[in-house]
């Protein structure tokens, strides 16, 4: 990456952390046993196995080595969301599943197929509203819940980077729903929230490691308890019998250092990186009257800027953007790259119709002259588009 190079998309992927890499290169290269075996290198691999998961399982506030490996945030969510739905109809029960309107598509595209009944599993699905501030509705959720075997909020959206408020909802779940599994997904949250406070009542945290700096092909499902649920990945009985395959080792390390690294940064960067991000919303907003903050009175995390300008097309700003040199999304990650509206802001009841939506992720690396220059950018681009339309 060059130095002239404004990189801020950090909430679609962090850039790699040396320390990463260091501590993944003894199972990068030359003879890595499989954690399986019993002899001396398959032990030593299950060791450098066991303390990542250990270790992942102590920042998430989650059970000791309660922690599945799997491919990725998105093959977690599917765990969560399949793996209940296919234990309730192993039971004999079609399962109940309420779901926000905001989640990430790993989990409202795994219940649009239980309801579509497009797998051999069924289920009901419910989708819980969200407030114009893109915060999921209390009120609404103690009557939509009732009866429900899985709950899925996300701790923060990873478009608009509205927190959550997962624990009065795990408190809520509760006394509606006692029998529910709460699942959330904290993948846009595990770089700046504490996830034993953020996430506190929820059963199933999902994380993933190339959000925090780490490598892409991890992820993993953390169990605050004990929950019955039918693999997705069967064929060896790994990750006691909830996902088949053998681990990989380097990335399991990766991610348990990611996780141990934006800890430990978590109180110094949260602070100053919300500050240079409420600046880069002001520089924007000072500049063009046209230029909307996104939920700007609700809790936000602290790298994500959002904003809406009008008269302009989402794709043309971030092709002038990326000419210029800055990185940014048109949306969450996985959208920006599809002429399709944002399923966020249509919940959130935002008119996206003549707006540009624009996401600026920071990192805690990122500085106060990035963000000025984010912003000129940014502004410049605005102009030059509504001139060619002049």
């Amino acid at each position: 990456m060059g130095t002239s190079q404004l990189y801020f998309d950090h909430a679609a992927t962090a850039p790699r952390r040396p320390e990463v890499l260091e501590a993944m290169q003894p199972f990068l290269s030359g003879t890595v046993g499989n954690p399986t075996g019993s002899h001396r290198a398959a032990r030593a691999a299950r060791r450098a196995l066991d303390d990542a998961r250990e270790e992942i399982a102590e920042l998430t506030s989650s059970a000791p080595g309660a922690v599945v490996f799997t491919g990725g945030g998105t093959e977690s969510c599917n765990l969560a969301v399949f793996g209940v739905a296919a234990d309730r109809a192993r039971r004999g029960h079609r399962a109940r599943l309420v779901v926000s309107a905001i989640e990430h598509h790993a989990v409202l595209d795994a219940a649009t197929r239980l309801e579509r009944e497009l797998l051999t599993v069924p289920a009901d699905v419910v989708r819980l509203p969200v407030s114009t501030g893109g915060v999921v509705d209390l009120e609404a959720a103690a009557a939509l819940c009732v009866d429900a075997d899985l709950v899925s909020v996300m701790t923060a959206n990873n478009e608009v980077g509205t927190v959550q408020p997962i624990p009065e909802l795990g408190r809520l779940l509760g006394e509606v729903a006692p029998r529910a599994v709460f699942h959330t997904d904290a993948v846009a949250a595990a770089p700046w929230l504490d996830l034993g406070v953020e996430a506190a009542g929820a059963d199933l945290v999902t994380i993933c490691a190339h959000k925090l700096g780490g490598p892409v092909g991890i992820g993993a499902l953390c169990f605050r308890r004990e929950v019955a649920l039918v693999p997705l990945v069967v064929g060896g009985g790994q990750e006691r019998g909830r996902r088949g395959g053998t681990p990989d080792v380097a990335a399991a390390v990766g991610l348990a250092v990611a996780l141990r690294l934006s800890s430990k940064e978590r109180v110094d960067a949260t602070s100053s990186t919300a500050a240079r991000r409420d600046r880069l919303a002001a520089l924007l907003v000072a500049a063009d009257d046209s230029v909307r903050v996104t939920a700007p009175d609700s809790l936000r995390l602290p790298g994500t800027c959002h904003v809406t300008i009008e008269g302009i097309s989402s794709e043309e700003l971030v092709f002038l953007c990326d000419e210029a040199g800055l990185c940014a999304s048109a949306a969450s990650s996985c959208a920006s790259g599809a002429a399709t509206s944002s399923h966020v802001l249509e919940a959130m009841g935002v008119d996206v119709t003549s707006h540009a939506s624009l996401r600026l992720s920071l990192g805690a690396d990122t500085t106060d002259e990035e963000v000025t220059r984010a912003a000129s950018v940014v502004l410049d681009a605005a102009t030059r588009l509504r001139a060619g339309r002049a």
